[in-house]
């Protein structure tokens, strides 16, 4: 079979990768501590359960509007307008099953061959994934360990060119668990303003946020209309099966992008965007639990790898995973984390699947139990001392 020639442009999430490598190894009899995967261990909150299961016996198990259900799109409008001080109405709303499509569904509608896209690196790899698919010319805005994974505004603005047609924002950020300070962000939203760039803001983890305050780009003077907010429902409500995302946008990009929704997934799921009211204007106690135990976690796992010989951990900020530089255990990130998971039973990424500025570095997602967590640091340790 011959693939067409865009297919050899299309990357992956090595966490699916390392997660199916876990699996088989779990399935031969070894023990695996997972700390690969970007998912909440938590269950969806047992409101949210119902709200659906209400759903599916009132019948919502039909196709939907492309840009999803009015009240939905509604109830979205309201938190974003209230959560990031601008003032967004349904008509800005496209729901998605899950919040990759905003991604991929903006790059197709803005991004033309050799158009030039600045997103952060470490980074999301599916960002970079996109814009080689689309055609575009992704251009990495550096985020480094001695600058604590921090956006360099002043190198962002001399690698803007005429063909810079979007930036790729994401705070708190995955993986580096590191956020754009709030001075940066208006920085950042000077450049594009006074450019005429548009900003995709990927705020997934907004309520992951343990130090700091959050900030959105689209807060700014004029930039409302220069933004898309992506967001969802998958990590403040431990939602990641239920596939609902979204994003908020200038509405001249809502009929294209809905467009692209009805010529690819249809719809999402009704029962699914009825629940998410719930998530919404529901009890808040299982995200603020959620948040209490990860901020928990985030301590125990770097105060561990920090005691470890070789391994330099930053704090994080926000989101559920931590970052390390392991270059002084001498050993690259690859040969860490693989002998990691075959020989002493701990799944992780190594930094690379983030990009290249991800090199020597590696990522644990905290989300799992702290017991396990301190197994998985005992591990590393024997590991370390073993091998080097």
């Amino acid at each position: 079979m011959i693939l067409a020639e865009r297919m050899n442009r299309l990357g992956t999430e090595t966490a699916f990768e390392v997660l199916a490598k876990a699996r088989m190894l779990e399935a031969d009899g070894k023990d695996i501590i997972h700390l690969e995967i970007g998912e909440p261990d938590f269950d969806t909150p047992r409101n949210i359960v119902e709200a659906g299961k209400q759903a599916l016996e009132a019948g919502h198990t039909h196709y939907g509007p492309s840009p999803g259900l009015p009240e939905v799109r509604d109830r979205i409008a309201q938190e974003v307008s209230e959560t990031r001080g601008i003032e967004v109405t349904k008509e800005m709303v496209v729901i998605t099953p899950g919040a990759k499509p905003i991604m991929f569904f903006t790059m197709l509608a803005l991004i033309d061959e050799g158009d030039e896209v600045l997103y952060p690196n470490p980074g999301f790899p599916i960002y970079e994934s996109m814009i080689n698919f689309v055609g575009g010319i992704p251009i990495p805005m550096k985020l480094l360990a001695s600058q604590d994974f921090g956006v360099n505004v002043k190198e962002v603005e001399s690698q803007i060119t005429p063909r810079t047609k979007l930036m790729i924002l994401n705070s708190p950020n995955n993986p580096c668990g590191s956020i754009i300070e709030p001075e940066q962000i208006e920085e950042l939203a000077i450049l594009a303003r006074d450019r005429g760039i548009m900003v995709l803001s990927d705020e997934i983890y907004r309520r992951f946020l343990y130090e700091g305050v959050h900030k959105s780009i689209s807060s700014y003077a004029g930039m409302v209309d220069q933004t898309i907010i992506l967001d969802g429902f998958s990590k403040t409500y431990a939602m990641t099966g239920w596939r609902i995302g979204y994003g908020v946008m200038p509405i001249d990009l809502v009929e294209p992008i809905s467009r692209l929704s009805t010529n690819s997934v249809s719809c999402t799921a009704s029962f699914t965007q009825i629940a998410s009211l719930e998530a919404l204007s529901g009890s808040q106690d299982g995200p603020e639990k959620i948040l209490a135990e990860f901020k928990k976690r985030r301590d125990i796992i770097v105060d561990g790898l920090n005691s470890i010989t070789g391994i330099h951990c930053p704090m994080p900020k926000g989101a559920f995973y931590v970052f390390p530089s392991i270059e002084g255990t001498g050993m690259t990130s690859r040969r860490f984390a693989d002998a990691l998971l075959e020989e002493y039973g701990v799944a992780c990424l190594a930094g690379e699947s983030f990009g290249e500025y991800g090199t020597g570095c590696i990522r644990f997602s905290f989300a799992n139990s702290t017991d396990n967590i301190k197994v998985a640091l005992e591990r590393i340790e024997k590991m370390v001392k073993e091998k080097t």
